[in-house]
């Protein structure tokens, strides 16, 4: 296995053919040195109407998460935490097999949490990448300007290269 280095960088993913998508290249190999496997793990994101993708290798960071909260909420005579919702919300992730080529299929609860229509935007964020409908994403305030900025380009690109094949959405 290869040592993991990350989610960083932006790609854009059609639907394809019976509801799929495509796990971009670049997302394709960090999720299989995190995992192992070839496992994408999915999960809605806590604030924002996206989703967020990661491997396997996660979920240690996950269970450091939870122990360091609890015990700021200790520290700080917090008595409003509570581990178990905070356990299911960090924990709640959908772990999802996908082929050679990246394919995976969404589960439909995962496509209404994320607002998932037709496109998936995929910004890399270090332990995690964001997986946006671009919509959602323009909806957004100027402090993920460069994101969207990205996300609209590669939407056009994407756009373009589909209405050439014939394949225009």
């Amino acid at each position: 296995m290869s040592a993991f280095g990350g989610y960083s960088g932006q790609a854009y993913s059609l639907s394809g053919d019976k509801g799929r998508f495509v796990l971009p290249p670049a997302f394709r190999k960090a999720v299989k040195d995190s995992s192992g496997s070839k496992v994408l793990c999915l999960a809605a994101h806590d604030r924002f109407d996206c989703l967020i993708g990661f491997g396997l290798s996660r979920t240690e960071k996950l269970h450091e998460q939870l122990d360091r909260e609890e015990e700021r909420a200790i520290r700080l005579n917090q008595d409003n935490f509570d581990r178990e919702v905070r356990a299911q919300q960090l924990f709640g992730f959908e772990q999802l097999p996908f082929d050679d080529s990246g394919r995976f299929v969404m589960p439909d609860h995962l496509r209404d949490l994320g607002k998932v229509d037709d496109g998936l935007y995929f910004q890399g964020a270090g332990d995690f990448f964001f997986v946006w409908n671009p919509e959602e994403l323009a909806r957004m305030d100027s402090a993920w300007k460069g994101a969207q900025a990205t996300c609209a380009k590669l939407v056009t690109e994407a756009t373009a290269k589909s209405a050439k094949k014939g394949g225009a959405k």
